[in-house]
């Protein structure tokens, strides 16, 4: 097939008919200054093995996380993956498999979303959960429109302890669709008055529990509130192995539960993909966005795996669609499903306890650092601290002594003066003793 493009008359055409003068005028909604106005600053062509001397000398800048003492969490986790996940899920069966529109050829990849969306049930106690969403982020988004169909409302409360970027996306999806949002301002104590922000205007109230912060909050207010007034409660988490230890926002209340299913069978992938765990209660079912694998038996009375539900706009009317999400992260629910059947219940419980029980340890050494204030009473495996100068500066000094710190607050949250020195920390399974008892001699040396 050959190559036709299109001429100057074919996009003045084109452009006519939607209404607009220039191509330009289909960005209006991008900021000015996030545009560009040239080409992108890299050479016209180079041959291949120049290319890849250049990019191999690039990425010899990095530090890879497993390298170094790593500190890092803030909604993406490092945890030990088993090999035995990785070697199944390249079985290539797997590795290409795509959306299963044909049950009567794709059992087996209806069979192990199945599964996934037992787990994610059973993890966050709630009656049923999606197979499934991009990442915990783009499903928070998901979970407040889910809200607006059922209350028939349009305003969402967000609780000041929600990941940033979650809190992004929801208001980039509200602003859209004119939908109101009410942020309240950064929570690092957990001591937000949320209760008065709810009304008979309340869609939903989005809290996270362990939050941003690493606070654990109690949902079971919350939820009475919101269902005094007629609103849901969407409960956020960023750390899916905390639900190993917590009590699952099912049992405090919940209506939707959302969140990052990443530290489970899946690596840090320089940012994703990830996959994002949903889940909610049956009356809600049909209203949830993505779609809902099911069991049932062939004429034979064999057992066999359905879609049961898949509200997207290929399968359904467009105007009753509840999402247009295109895919699920197919190979990363994989990941998870086949970890999360390695760990069982016991497992992750036990993996839970170490993770609380190491971010404990490196609690107790840090807090002894001079200067150095815990802002946490209760946490899982991440805390926040309040250092006496810039966290960002302490954490690039920290980089150049071979220690990935954390994340400082500012980075996510920037304007805000009373938010410059607090950084971020996560400990998990994967430190050491040695690995924190570095962090906190460092941090001593830095901060003289």
């Amino acid at each position: 097939m050959r190559y036709l493009p299109l001429s100057d008359t074919d996009r003045a055409d084109m452009l006519a008919r939607v209404g607009v003068d220039s191509i330009d005028e289909l960005f209006a909604d991008i900021p000015a200054k996030a545009r560009l106005n040239d080409l992108v600053d890299l050479p016209r062509r180079a041959g291949e093995l120049q290319v890849e001397r250049q990019l191999s000398a690039l990425a010899a800048k990095n530090v890879p996380a497993s390298s170094v003492p790593f500190f890092v969490g803030a909604g993406a986790y490092k945890h030990h993956v088993p090999s035995t996940v990785d070697h199944l899920i390249q079985r290539s069966e797997f590795l290409t498999s795509y959306t299963p529109y044909q049950p009567e050829i794709t059992q087996g990849t209806l069979q192990y979303l199945f599964e996934f969306q037992t787990q994610v049930a059973r993890l966050t106690a709630m009656d049923v959960a999606n197979a499934s969403m991009y990442d915990g982020s783009t499903g928070t988004g998901e979970a407040v429109l889910m809200a607006h169909r059922v209350t028939k409302r349009k305003k969402a409360v967000l609780s000041g302890g929600l990941h940033p970027q979650y809190r992004e996306v929801v208001e980039g999806l509200s602003g859209q669709a004119g939908d109101a949002v009410v942020a309240l301002p950064a929570d690092p104590t957990g001591t937000e008055d949320i209760l008065s922000q709810i009304d008979k205007e309340t869609s939903c109230v989005v809290v996270q529990s362990p939050n941003f912060y690493g606070q654990i909050i109690d949902l079971k207010p919350i939820a009475e509130k919101a269902h005094e007034c007629g609103a849901l409660l969407v409960a956020v988490f960023t750390e899916v192995v905390s639900l190993g230890l917590i009590e699952p926002p099912g049992t405090q209340g919940a209506d939707i539960v959302v969140g990052e299913g990443q530290s489970i069978g899946n690596g840090l992938n320089f940012g994703g993909p990830y996959v994002g765990l949903f889940a909610t209660r049956q009356k809600y079912v049909r209203q949830m966005p993505g779609r809902l694998c099911g069991e049932t038996t062939d004429v034979d009375g064999k057992r066999g795996f359905v879609l049961t539900l898949s509200t997207r706009e290929q399968h359904i009317r467009r105007d009753k669609a509840t999402s247009n999400i295109c895919t699920n992260s197919g190979l990363c629910c994989l990941a998870f499903t086949i970890h999360m059947s390695l760990l069982g219940g016991t497992g992750l419980k036990k993996l839970a306890r170490i993770n609380h029980a190491n971010a404990v340890k490196l609690k107790a050494q840090l807090a002894a650092v001079p200067g150095v204030e815990v802002l946490n009473t209760a946490y899982f495996n991440e805390f926040t601290v309040k250092l006496p100068k810039a966290a960002h500066s302490v954490v690039e000094a920290l980089a150049e002594k071979g220690i990935l710190a954390g994340v400082p607050v500012s980075r996510l949250i920037p304007g805000k003066p009373e938010l410059e020195n607090l950084l971020v920390v996560a400990s998990t399974e994967v430190n050491t003793d040695e690995d924190r008892a570095d962090f906190a001699a460092a941090l001593k040396e830095v901060l003289a």
